[in-house]
Order: C-alpha cells, then structure tokens, then sequence
C-alpha cells in the first residue's frame, strides 16, 4: 500500500435515479464512465482504478490532483454524449491517500477517500459537482459554476465536448473531421458552451502544482 503522503484526488460518484431504468442501461452508463476513466489515465500516465461499487455508485484516483475539474467535466460529457438518460454526480476529494498495490478502492485509505466520500454524502438535491478537502477556495468555485454550465448540454453538443475538454484537444477543424460535422457547426457548438470560459477555468485550476 503506497504511504499517504503525496496528494491525490479521489473522485466518487452514482447514478442520478438508476433505479428508474433497466439494469441493463445502467451497466451501459457505468461502461461509458469505464471507457472515459481509462481514457483520463491516459492524461496522467497512469491508471485511474475506476471501479464500480453499489450497484450505480463508481470511485477512481488522480494522481494529478489538479486535473480533478477536467476529469470531472470528461465524465459528465461522456455519459451525456451516450444518450442514455442517465447522468452522473460527482464529489472530488483532495489530500492524502493511501492506495493498495492489488487497486481495489474499497481497501484504500486517507483523507482524500473520506472528503470525496462525505462530499458525496453532503450534496444538496440538485447538486451534481461537488469539491472538499485541501482545496483553494477559488478552485471550489469553479467546480460550483461548471456544474452549473454543465446542467445545460445536449448530447450532441457533449459529443463535441468530451473532446474538446481534453489535456491536449484536437483542433477545430480536426474535432469537424472526426465528428462528420462542418467547422462551423464545431465553433457554434463551442460557443453556445462557453467552452472559452470552461478552459480558462481549467487552465487556472491546473496552473496550480499542488492545493492549497
């Protein structure tokens, strides 16, 4: 078990009503957060150890804390791209952990574990970003005001987002090309988004090393 000392970024989640679709949707969603959890480990060089728990409730780790917000933000994107009728919360949690070599989250430990879990705990009823722990006051607000931009998309506007949120986006006119869509079709979407502001928000929050 690695020695809870440098900082990391616990992300936990469920399924916003699941009970009010049939398993087999549900397996389909946790799938897709599966899918985009193996594809944020690609941000960092390592596993995010997504692993499902409770049926409809899901945990991974960042071990670049800073990238709580994106990941936050690929996940939802993600699942609202698939259409499925279902969405996700999400409470980040940041601190120390203590993370076992075999990756089974139920057997990890620390502070950043129990913020992400209590934070998940604590949501309002329309809450769905959440953010505690040794956090920046600063980076807690922006989590609120994704949330808060994040309500709003469609599916096919998040289609175009799960890949314009990423680390290192494709260009416009690679994004068109890959969706089949024209270039300006790409910018609207983009704009009606207001994924300027989300990336600024992002940049600003990742700018910083470690939390505060």
């Amino acid at each position: 078990m690695t020695p809870p000392t440098t900082p990391i970024a616990v992300l936990t989640g469920d399924l916003i009503r699941s009970t009010e679709h049939p398993p087999d949707v549900v397996d389909a969603a946790m799938g897709v957060l599966a899918g985009a959890a193996e594809a944020i480990g690609g941000w960092q060089g390592a596993s995010t150890r997504f692993t499902r728990a409770r049926g409809d409730g899901w945990q991974l780790v960042l071990m670049r804390p800073t990238l709580a917000l994106r990941a936050s933000l690929a996940l939802r994107a993600a699942l609202r791209a698939a259409d499925l009728g279902l969405a996700t919360r999400i409470a980040a949690g940041i601190g120390a952990g203590s993370l076992p070599a075999s990756g089974d989250l139920g057997a990890a430990s620390g502070p950043a574990f129990i913020a992400s879990g209590r934070g998940l705990e604590a949501f309002g009823r329309r809450q769905a970003f959440g953010l505690s722990g040794d956090v920046h006051p600063g980076a807690q607000a922006a989590f609120l005001l994704a949330d808060a931009l994040a309500r709003g998309w469609t599916a096919a506007q998040a289609r175009v987002l799960k890949d314009a949120l990423q680390p290192e986006a494709p260009t416009q006119d690679e994004l068109a090309q890959a969706l089949g869509q024209s270039r300006q079709n790409v910018q609207k979407t983009l704009s009606a988004t207001h994924t300027d502001s989300l990336l600024a928000a992002l940049e600003a929050v990742e700018a910083r090393e470690a939390p505060e």
